[in-house]
C-alpha cells in the first residue's frame, strides 16, 4: 500500500456542547465504529479509532469499498449496522468476535454498511491541510455514484435543518448532531469539531470492581479517566444491574482480576497522602460512615460507556448508568477532555426567583 496518507490515522474529534452552534457545517452523529479506510487498489485497510484494524471483522465491506469508492483514496467514516429502521449497536458489538467461522457468519445475517463523511486522501493528493467545505465537495464528487452499502452522510450549512434532524433522528437511532467549521483543515487526533448530543455520556476506564451486599457478585463497577498528567482518577461507579447481569459481568471481568492492588494505578489507596492528591476509591466520606469500601481491583483495559447527569468536581454526582462496552476504544483514551462541560447560571437569578 503507497498512499499520500498511509495508517494508522487518528480521526478527528469532536467536543461537547449543550447547543448546536451558529455558522458551521452540520452532519449527523452516527452510532457505529469509527473508521478510517484506505484504499490503494485492491488493497483495503479499515483502522479503528484507536489504530487497530478492523478489516478482518467486517470482510463484507472489502468487496462494496471496491465497488463503489474511488480505486485510491483515504476516508473517514462509520461503520454502522441497522436493524428494522434503526441503527443496532449491539449487532456491532457481535461482531467483535475472534472466531473467523462466526465473523463470516454474522457478515451475511448482519451485514454492516459505511457512512462516509470525510475524504483524507484522492490519488496521490493529501487532502489533510485542505479546508472542510472542499473536502466536503470533493467527498461527494468521489462517491456520486457509490451505491448501498457505501453512504456519504448527508450535511447541511443550514442550523434550522441541522436542529430539525437533532430532534427527529433520534428516532432513527442516531444520537445527535456533529457541527464543522467550514474553513477546519483535518486535524487527526484534536478535539475541533462540536457535537451535541441528548445524552450526556463518557466512555470510561473499569479499574476495579465491588461485591454486591448479597455475595460474590458485582455491585457496581469503579470507574476512572484519566487527567492531563496521565493519571488513572477514580470519578464514580456505575451500579442498578439485575441480578442475573451481576453474576455475568463477574464471569467476564475474572479475566482482569488482580492478586492484589501492587501495580494498579490505584494500588496506594489506603494511603491518606494518595488519597489527598489523587482521586482513588476508598477515600474517607461522612456519609458512608464505617461501610466497607474495599475493592477488587482490575487491570485497567476495558473501556465501557456510561450516562451520567451532570460533574461535581472532577467526579461523577451520582451513580452513572452502564450503556455498553466500548471495544473499539483504547482506556489511554478515556480522559476528561470527552466531558461535556455543564451550562453556567447566574446564582443570583435562582435566588432571584
Amino acid at each position: 500500500m503507497d498512499l499520500p496518507v498511509m495508517p494508522p490515522v487518528r480521526p478527528m474529534l469532536a467536543k461537547p456542547a449543550a447547543a448546536i452552534p451558529p455558522g458551521m457545517q452540520y452532519e449527523a452523529k452516527w452510532d457505529g465504529f469509527r473508521a478510517i479506510v484506505f484504499r490503494d487498489g485492491d488493497e483495503i485497510e479499515v483502522g479503528s479509532r484507536s489504530g487497530k484494524p478492523l478489516t478482518r471483522y467486517f470482510p463484507e465491506l472489502a468487496g462494496a469499498l471496491r465497488e463503489n469508492v474511488p480505486p485510491r483514496c483515504v476516508l473517514d467514516g462509520e461503520i454502522v449496522i441497522a436493524h428494522d429502521g434503526r441503527l443496532d449497536f449491539d449487532a456491532l458489538l457481535e461482531r467483535i468476535h475472534p472466531a473467523d467461522s462466526r465473523v463470516r457468519h454474522l457478515a451475511e445475517v448482519t451485514p454492516a454498511g459505511l457512512v462516509v463523511f470525510d475524504l483524507l486522501a484522492l490519488g496521490d493528493e493529501s487532502l489533510i491541510p485542505v479546508p472542510q467545505r472542499d473536502r466536503r465537495e470533493a467527498l461527494v464528487k468521489a462517491l456520486r455514484d457509490a451505491g448501498p452499502p457505501v453512504f456519504t452522510a448527508p450535511a447541511t450549512d443550514d442550523l434550522g435543518l441541522a436542529r430539525d434532524w437533532f430532534d427527529h433522528f433520534e428516532g432513527a437511532g442516531l444520537d445527535g448532531v456533529v457541527a464543522k467549521p467550514p474553513g477546519l483543515p483535518y486535524r487527526p487526533g484534536e478535539r475541533v469539531m462540536v457535537k451535541t448530543k441528548h445524552e450526556r455520556t463518557a466512555d470510561c476506564v473499569v479499574a476495579g470492581l465491588r461485591h454486591h451486599k448479597s455475595g460474590p457478585v458485582v455491585g457496581s463497577l469503579l470507574l476512572g479517566l484519566y487527567d492531563d498528567a496521565g493519571r488513572l482518577q477514580h470519578v464514580g461507579v456505575c451500579a442498578s444491574f439485575p441480578m442475573r447481569r451481576r453474576q455475568e459481568l463477574m464471569t467476564e471481568l475474572e479475566p482482569l482480576r488482580m492478586a492484589s492492588a501492587t501495580g494498579h494505578p490505584w494500588e496506594n489507596w489506603t494511603s491518606e497522602d494518595a488519597q489527598a492528591a489523587d482521586r482513588l476509591p476508598g477515600g474517607p466520606s461522612r456519609w458512608t460512615g464505617k461501610k466497607d469500601l474495599s475493592w477488587v481491583p482490575l487491570r485497567p483495559e476495558r473501556v465501557l460507556e456510561v450516562a451520567y447527569d451532570h460533574m461535581q468536581g472532577d467526579r461523577f454526582r451520582h451513580t452513572a448508568q452502564f450503556r455498553r462496552w466500548r471495544p473499539d476504544r483504547e482506556p489511554e483514551q478515556c480522559t476528561y477532555a470527552q466531558l461535556e462541560e455543564p451550562v453556567s447560571y447566574d446564582l443570583k437569578q435562582v435566588l432571584g426567583a
